[in-house]
């Protein structure tokens, strides 16, 4: 066990903000790498493959099941929102012995690995969706606090580093996850196994980091008032943040949100059954994983060379849109395989640069966490937002002739372009 972190040296209730290192502490990349893979690796294949077919086992038809996918990833995604912003309101103000960071990092993801457990032995819809909730809150704040150590640990000259690992660690974690359970038939342990990797490295991670203290409680209650103050900021106050919210937002919809919806699509535009569906998705998840780690290395090297934040958000957004596009019209697989890699280059390209700039355009309230935590929340509100919608559009475009699933990517398509062009809107980053 490693010894307490030293106390920090700003009054209590300052975020690590206001006293910026100099230089990386040693091995914090290594470790920022492995907790974001870890969360990723447990939070977001059931996303991408196995709680659909969860779902699909325990529904009594195939259109059951998308309504019921449907039900369990918008209200889990708005548990998850709530708790970002939350958590890491609250970690800025912990004075745990331990450091403000650790214990919301390495505690959200044991109740995380928790409820992945029940997720993976329930029988009905309704206990997936209450343990898929607590899943969503948990690795939320786990999240909330690990990104929180950008601006403790991180010079702003090295910001776009430390996104393009990030970036990497992002879809890596994900690949990594349809690799295991593409070997792995029983639900349980499709669940259970990348959550147990993940709190591994997230305990790894805690151990060996250098987290700040506070050595006196805040002089300020946390309140009602405060707590609803944790999912609002003044857009008119900070347009910038504001701005890089909404691009943010667009972007996610359109590669985050779209993506749950992936295993059905292929079952039903090309006839897989669901193995032939789980080994399609690793395959085409492998392709765009490799995309994005040359891309993502490639962004955040560059956009710290450059200075420039903003043209490779926009990039991003055009390259994922022209993806959704190819995907939406895609006559066969290999065609489909194609455009996840060219969306792959574009979320790379995001990610790499998207935690960069987003602390530069941090409002300055002195809490650096909670204000991450509310840009967070444009990552994860389309997690809610798009699979709400999802049985709408994709029935409206069924009875079209564009077809269901093609009106669905269509239409993200169009908000990645949104997205690519609203990031301009924001003045203080290049």
């Amino acid at each position: 066990m490693t010894e307490p972190p030293p106390p920090a040296t700003a009054a209590a209730g300052s975020t690590a903000t206001d006293t910026p290192r100099q230089e990386v502490p040693r091995g914090y990349i290594r470790g920022l790498f492995a907790v974001n893979f870890g969360v990723f690796l447990a939070a977001t294949t059931p996303v991408a493959v196995t709680l659909a077919f969860k779902i699909e086992h325990i529904s009594a038809s195939p259109g059951e099941a998308t309504t019921n996918l449907a039900l369990v990833l918008a209200v889990g995604a708005i548990f998850g929102l709530v708790a970002n912003p939350v958590a890491g309101r609250l970690s800025d103000r912990t004075t745990s012995k331990w450091g403000m960071r650790r214990p919301w990092i390495l505690g959200g993801m044991v109740i995380g690995l928790a409820g992945l457990f029940v997720v993976g032995i329930a029988t009905s819809v309704w206990v997936v969706l209450v343990a898929w909730c607590v899943v969503q809150a948990a690795t939320n704040a786990t999240m909330a606090a690990a990104s929180a150590t950008v601006p403790d640990q991180v010079p702003p000259s090295r910001f776009g580093s430390a996104a393009g690992i990030v970036g990497i660690a992002t879809p890596v974690g994900v690949l990594a996850g349809f690799g295991i359970v593409n070997f792995l038939a029983d639900d349980v342990l499709r669940f259970v196994v990348p959550a147990l990797i993940a709190t591994a490295l997230t305990a790894w991670f805690v151990i060996d980091l250098k987290d700040r203290v506070l050595t006196e409680k805040p002089t300020q209650r946390f309140t009602l008032v405060q707590f609803l103050g944790s999912f609002v900021f003044n857009p008119v106050k900070h347009p910038d943040f504001a701005w890089t919210w909404l691009a943010q937002f667009l972007i996610m919809f359109g590669y985050g949100g779209i993506a749950s919806y992936l295993p059905y699509y292929l079952t039903a535009e090309f006839g897989f059954d669901e193995q032939g569906a789980t080994t399609t998705v690793l395959v085409i998840n492998a392709v765009s994983t490799a995309m994005m780690m040359i891309s993502s290395l490639v962004g955040g090297h560059l956009s710290d060379k450059l200075g420039k934040r903003r043209p490779f958000v926009a990039i991003a957004g055009v390259f994922i849109a022209v993806g959704l596009v190819s995907l939406a019209l895609a006559p066969d697989v290999v065609t489909v395989v194609v455009s996840q890699a060219v969306i792959g280059v574009g979320a790379g390209l995001f990610f790499s640069v998207s935690l960069a700039l987003a602390t530069e355009v941090l409002p300055g309230t002195g809490e650096a966490a909670k204000d991450l935590g509310v840009l967070s929340a444009a990552a994860s509100l389309p997690q809610s937002v798009a699979p709400a919608i999802a049985p709408a559009i994709i029935a409206l475009g069924s009875a079209t002739s564009l077809g269901g699933f093609t009106a669905y990517y269509l239409f993200g398509a169009v908000l990645a372009l949104a997205a690519a062009g609203s990031i301009y809107r924001v003045k203080g980053v290049k």
